[in-house]
């Protein structure tokens, strides 16, 4: 699903986030990207999403060059992908319902089928009575949720997230990666950027490490102690 071969990202100014990477995902596979703050996680999951460009090096997703993408191929893109913030990025002058639909709108699905997979994807995260209220009157790890749900509401084949339990409390950040890993479970790839340590271990999953933007361990799931 993920390919990349030997990418690099500098930016303006000299600073290098990426050297010379190179890793695959294999498709349904869930993986975390840890590494120390600067380590490069979230240019990682950036140049997936197409918000930057590698430097050099190929990056390719399902089997197509992201170098081969114009500005106008972009958003047909992202509908592939879901992506999950750390802040959620929710638009608080909407219903929840309206957030989760967003991306629906934007790709042109019908009315009728718009309901229909909004409240799947909110039943889902456990959001379902809370359609028709303000994201503001609701939790931090509840609008997680109604994050995740926008994310996974158009059936993307990989779910992205940068940090997506950063604010939570520990018990909560469970939770939200017992989501994850229930889209990993029904053939959903699934790629996670996280500096916690101990849950990462807890979900006895890949592990893929970066330092100073250098792929230095890459840890099976059976290898995760």
């Amino acid at each position: 699903m993920i390919r990349f071969d030997q990418v690099s990202k500098r930016y303006e100014g000299g600073h290098e986030a990426l050297s010379q990477l190179s890793f695959q995902v294999a498709p349904g596979e869930m993986a975390f990207v840890t590494g120390h703050s600067g380590a490069g996680k979230s240019t990682l999951l950036k140049l997936l999403g197409l918000i930057e460009r590698p430097s050099h090096g190929s990056i390719s997703l399902d089997g197509q060059s992201l170098a081969k993408i114009g500005r106008g191929g972009i958003p047909k893109l992202r509908r592939r992908i879901g992506m999950v913030f750390q802040d959620h990025r929710l638009l608080m002058d909407r219903t929840v319902f309206a957030n989760v639909e967003l991306p629906l709108v934007i790709g042109g699905v019908a009315p009728a089928e718009r309901g229909r997979r909004v409240r799947a994807a909110l039943e889902k995260v456990g959001l379902l009575a809370y359609e028709r209220q303000l994201p503001a009157t609701l939790s931090t790890g509840e609008q997680q949720r109604v994050g995740i749900a926008r994310a996974i509401v158009a059936k993307p084949t990989l779910l992205i997230a940068d940090e997506p339990t950063g604010n939570l409390d520990p018990q909560l950040a469970v939770e939200i990666m017992g989501l994850f890993a229930e889209f990993q479970q029904v053939g959903t790839t699934v790629l996670v950027a996280s500096h916690d340590l101990p849950l990462i271990k807890r979900m006895r999953k890949r592990v893929v490490v970066l330092d100073h933007g250098r792929l230095v361990a890459d840890i099976a799931a059976e290898e995760v102690l």
